[in-house]
């Protein structure tokens, strides 16, 4: 769905949106498993093509634990209010511009207007953990036999330190 500046000019624009499996591209590491739902609005704030998107995004995705590699149900529910602003043609120069603290918290477009896949893709990023796992007690895989120790405790015994350590070893706390 294309969010119009022409169309925002004349009403505020709802919007109900289902985006199919596959339809919003997103990182590799994750899958939709069901339709990604928009709901909201998106209104011309003044004269200037200031545009407000606000609503919500919901699906589910699947992807992989971080530790221990099982396969995983990520949720997402994100509720969002975005202002966005016409990109000023002037700093098209591709040189770095310093921006006000206030405008940090705004987004550009470029041409008539925005689309709405486009946020929704950026609000379903924004919204994963940094690291996705199964749970928070997962105990990962095995570093030396590969074995998830989720599953079974193995024999292995990590014998590996790092050298540069060494040195702390001999120092004598005190106590």
């Amino acid at each position: 769905m294309f969010l119009s500046v022409q169309d925002l000019e004349l009403r505020k624009i709802q919007f109900d949106s289902l985006f199919a499996p596959g339809e919003i591209d997103l990182v590799d590491e994750l899958k939709q498993t069901g339709p990604l739902q928009a709901v909201g609005s998106a209104e011309l704030v003044d004269a200037s093509g200031e545009i407000r998107v606000s609503g919500r995004v919901t699906g589910s995705l699947a992807g992989e634990c971080d530790r221990c590699l099982e396969p995983i149900a990520v949720a997402v529910d994100s509720e969002f209010d975005l202002l966005y602003r016409p990109e000023d043609p002037e700093t098209e120069t591709g040189d770095e511009v310093q921006i006000a603290e206030k405008e940090s918290e705004v987004g550009f477009y470029q041409g008539g207007g925005l689309e709405l896949a486009d946020i929704v893709r950026e609000r379903v990023l924004l919204e994963l953990p940094l690291q996705r796992l199964c749970s928070d007690a997962c105990k990962g895989l095995c570093a030396v036999c590969g074995l998830n120790r989720n599953l079974q405790d193995c024999q292995c015994r990590s014998t590996q330190t790092d050298e540069r350590w060494d040195a702390l070893k001999s120092i004598s706390t005190g106590d």
